[in-house]
């Protein structure tokens, strides 16, 4: 069989020896022009993108994202774009239609030159980051929206490197699951992933869950105790709250990351220390630097690499899946659903306490859901107020005006402080599309992002 029969060609004539080279790959991978055309794609990629046509001749972004306009036209960060623009290899996480559904795949595209230097072809490779969601599912990361994509982009980035990593963000937002993803993602994939809460910690315990201790070291240690470093050799630790560790304990962390050895208590042997830390943190540890209350050295050594966790409330567009997600979870081998009313509820929601929060709304609907449906009133969303049941285009209401104004008035509002797609907005407002559009048509202006 000829390269000519592996890989169709478009009417562009590849060259047999790239087309086998490209079919050579068992990643998808594909020749594009800077039209965004395929013109020659391998077997991986066709049978990650079959839909019982030839794809050569087609548009990248049509297979891809179902989109009628490439991707950085979109709102996205188009890595053909960026290649075209720098001549250079250009990478970035994208979410794709697959033939396993929607898939988190990351993108890079090198630009193929000629002798001249000119480039005359661009080579885009996807690889799945199907391991960042196996294994318990449990630990399952949840979500497609921009800031959860824009994320997990920067933890597939850093995955592969020995580099700290330092992730902020409010509670509840899944700093656990994030550092076992990087971790999975990572060499050390097949090592230990060991996680330490270092809230409330006391010097005797932080340096006994750490470091381990000798038989007879202190009274009541009737045996020896291999430590946290030492039982995670090879693999990656995880110190949660690690701005909760006290001044006092924070230059033994220090000790530990700049000499790469330990000692266990009452002990005399050195021993080496190999593992990679991610560390997380609520706290501002850059206040806490100047503030005096955290070392800035030890802040230099953690923050190599930070990365920033979405709170709920800005990326509202993945709470439906996480709903169904969560419900699968908290109730195994039961169909449970909510009603519309019920999920507007909670897209209207602020949860200051993020995915943790709707897990315990969750749990609470299934204790008093006798059905199968959650509805409005199995809901229970506290005292606390959601800033988004407030109406910010309302006003003081000092006058009595047209409900018609009033609604034209929020939809103002809402399309000027929106940051998505019509769709997602649609969606948000409890409307469909078609009658968002036909709303929106009355303004003289309409931001380009929601046009």
């Amino acid at each position: 069989m000829t390269a000519t029969d592996n890989t169709q060609a478009s009417s562009t004539t590849v060259p047999a020896d790239l087309l086998n080279l490209l079919d050579s790959f068992p990643d998808p991978k594909i020749l594009l022009d800077r039209q965004y055309r395929i013109i020659a794609a391998n077997a991986a990629y066709r049978r990650e993108f079959d839909s019982g046509q030839p794809v050569e001749g087609l548009f990248c972004y049509a297979l891809s994202h179902h989109y009628d306009k490439p991707c950085d036209q979109a709102g996205e960060t188009c890595p053909l774009r960026g290649a075209m623009e720098s001549g250079e290899p250009n990478r970035v996480l994208h979410v794709h239609h697959t033939s396993s559904g929607r898939e988190h795949v990351e993108v890079e595209v090198v630009p193929v030159k000629d002798d001249a230097g000119a480039a005359i072809y661009y080579m885009e490779t996807m690889h799945s980051l199907r391991r960042a969601r196996e294994g318990n599912g449990d630990r399952i990361l949840v979500g497609y929206s921009r800031p959860f994509n824009r994320m997990l982009e920067l933890a597939k980035r850093v995955a592969a490197r020995e580099s700290s990593v330092l992730l902020l963000g409010e509670s509840g937002t899944g700093k656990e699951l994030v550092a076992q993803a990087i971790h999975d993602m990572s060499p050390r994939a097949s090592a230990p992933f060991v996680a330490l809460e270092c809230s409330g910690l006391t010097e005797t315990l932080f340096e006994s869950e750490m470091f381990g201790y000798e038989k007879g070291a202190f009274t009541g240690a009737v045996g020896s105790k291999v430590g946290l470093v030492e039982a995670v050799r090879g693999g990656t630790l995880f110190l949660d709250e690690v701005g909760d560790i006290p001044m006092s304990l924070q230059v033994k962390l220090l000790r530990l990351m700049e000499a790469g050895t330990y000692r266990r208590i009452g002990g005399v042997e050195p021993l080496r220390a190999d593992f990679r830390l991610v560390a997380a943190t609520h706290r501002d540890l850059a206040a806490m630097v100047q503030d005096g209350t955290f070392r800035q050295d030890l802040y230099f050594r953690i923050n190599v690499f930070p990365i920033q966790l979405p709170p709920l409330r800005e990326r509202a567009e993945d709470i439906p899946m996480l709903v169904e997600t969560l419900l699968s979870r908290l109730e195994t081998g039961r169909r449970v659903t909510l009603s519309d009313e019920a999920m507007s509820l909670l897209m209207r929601h602020d949860f200051p306490g993020n995915v943790r929060e709707l897990r315990n709304i969750l749990e609470r609907a299934l204790i008093m859901l006798d059905g199968n449906v959650i509805q409005l009133q199995h809901l229970y969303l506290d005292t606390m107020k959601s800033a988004k049941q407030e109406n910010p285009a309302a006003g003081s209401f000092d006058e009595i005006a047209p409900l018609e104004n009033l609604e034209m008035r929020y939809l103002a509002w809402a399309t000027e402080h929106f940051q998505g797609d019509r769709k997602t907005l649609a969606e948000r407002l409890g409307i469909s599309e078609r009658t968002l559009y036909r709303k929106l048509r009355n303004f003289d202006s309409i931001p380009p992002e929601i046009k």
